[in-house]
């Protein structure tokens, strides 16, 4: 890349559309487990105890390591490691595939867990870098279409896989689009702008001479990046993170089993709303992310916790039919779509840039413990139960308790803005 070139094509928008590719396929894979579990647990004879296990074990990998990425993002910069996760997510996902035992299982899925530790916080990172703070919003709403429509995707194909052949090839075309990724990870990227002769799009664009801006990569990170921890608002907004997190995978790994073996429906009906799932998400990512550049990440978030809990609510009330539970998901979408990107940039909005990616991490570390405990709560109660509704209560519970958090967050220093 020649910085003395016209810049009227903007690098930006080559890594905004490599880093869509990551997360199309890695959220095929986080998301999409929730489908094929109910298929791949029945074949193996596990409970849903035991397929909550299997996710854990991906985001036990995924939280413990997600830290060390986003450090690791600041301080060699993203290319580097998105690349090398993406080739370690494929092989862990294609490794699903042959998973015959639940020990195996478990390593495989971890393996790809420690995978996806480069697949957002680093790409998100990236992405930030790239695009003035006024476009920030835009930039992730078009980014948090990957999962939307990963998650879309695998919901239509997965039915289609599972009569031509069986479960395990969806986890061995999704580890072999990984594996793909990671050529286009290391040939495209590129960590920072200033280090390639750009601004960040959205700010002047005349080119910047790569020999006065020193490169991100090998420069240490400032003395006082720790200070953050004494933050109130990088706790709040950690564990507000942590509470919707919980909320909304105690919806989304079970939907598919509560839709076909608590209500009765059959695999394509059930596998359609994660389709709906998945394109809600990109309708509320393109809309709501964008909103949020004007009304604050603060007010969106507020907004979005409230209306996430009502959604929840309803499911427990009126989630009985496949038309009502449709149309419960696909609204909750919207704003679970928006949720992550809109956590992320609060990093961006209320920390330095030179510390973003670590503060990213260390909340990632907060949003899987979330996860995690959702996954093995709402298992246990559906297996000692025989229904989830218990557990939709309790996540209506942490969307409430997300939104309080989200209350008591500061104007930032540098914007005024909350």
């Amino acid at each position: 890349m020649n910085s003395t070139t016209s810049h009227r094509f903007h690098w930006a928008w080559v890594i905004l559309g490599i880093c869509f590719l990551d997360l199309f396929v890695n959220y095929s894979i986080r998301l999409g487990y929730g489908v094929v579990m109910p298929e791949m647990i029945q074949d193996l004879g596990f409970t849903r105890m035991a397929g909550g296990t299997i996710y854990n074990a991906y985001l036990f990998a995924y939280i413990l390591l997600t830290p060390f990425a986003g450090y690791c993002t600041d301080r060699f910069g993203g290319r580097r490691v998105i690349t090398i996760c993406s080739l370690i997510l494929g092989l862990g996902v294609f490794g699903m595939g042959t998973a015959k035992t639940l020990t195996m299982a478990c390593i495989f899925y971890a393996l790809a867990g420690i995978g996806a530790t480069g697949m957002w916080t680093p790409v998100i990172t990236v992405v930030q870098r790239w695009f003035a703070p006024h476009r920030r919003g835009l930039a992730l709403g078009i980014l948090g279409t990957g999962y939307g429509f990963g998650l879309a995707a695998i919901g239509l194909a997965f039915p289609l896989i599972v009569h031509a052949y069986s479960w395990r090839y969806a986890w061995y075309i999704l580890g072999i689009s990984a594996l793909l990724l990671s050529v286009g990870n290391g040939s495209l990227l590129r960590s920072d702008p200033k280090t390639h002769g750009y601004k960040p799009w959205g700010e002047k664009t005349e080119p910047l001479d790569p020999a006065q801006s020193p490169a991100l990569s090998g420069q240490p990170l400032p003395r006082s990046w720790s200070n953050f921890i004494k933050n109130s608002n990088f706790w709040l907004i950690g564990f507000s993170y942590f509470a919707v997190s919980y909320c909304l995978y105690g919806i989304t790994t079970f939907m598919v089993d509560y839709a076909r073996n608590q209500i009765g429906m059959p695999l394509e009906k059930a596998s359609l709303l994660a389709t709906i799932h998945g394109l809600g998400q990109v309708v509320g990512v393109l809309t709501i992310l964008p909103l949020s550049d004007y009304f604050t990440r603060k007010r969106t978030l507020l907004v979005s916790n409230a209306l996430i809990a009502l959604v929840v609510i309803g499911i427990f009330l009126f989630g009985k039919s496949w038309l009502s539970l449709a149309i419960l998901i696909g609204i909750m979408a919207l704003f679970y779509g928006a949720t992550f990107p809109l956590y992320g940039a609060c990093g961006g909005d209320y920390f330095p840039k030179q510390v973003m990616g670590t503060v990213i991490g260390l909340w990632t570390f907060l949003y899987g413990s979330g996860a995690m405990l959702a996954n093995w709560i709402s298992g246990l109660i559906r297996d000692h139960s025989g229904s989830y509704h218990q557990a939709f209560l309790i996540d209506a519970v942490m969307a409430g308790i997300g939104l309080l958090l989200m209350c008591f967050v500061k104007k930032t220093l540098r914007s005024g803005r909350a």
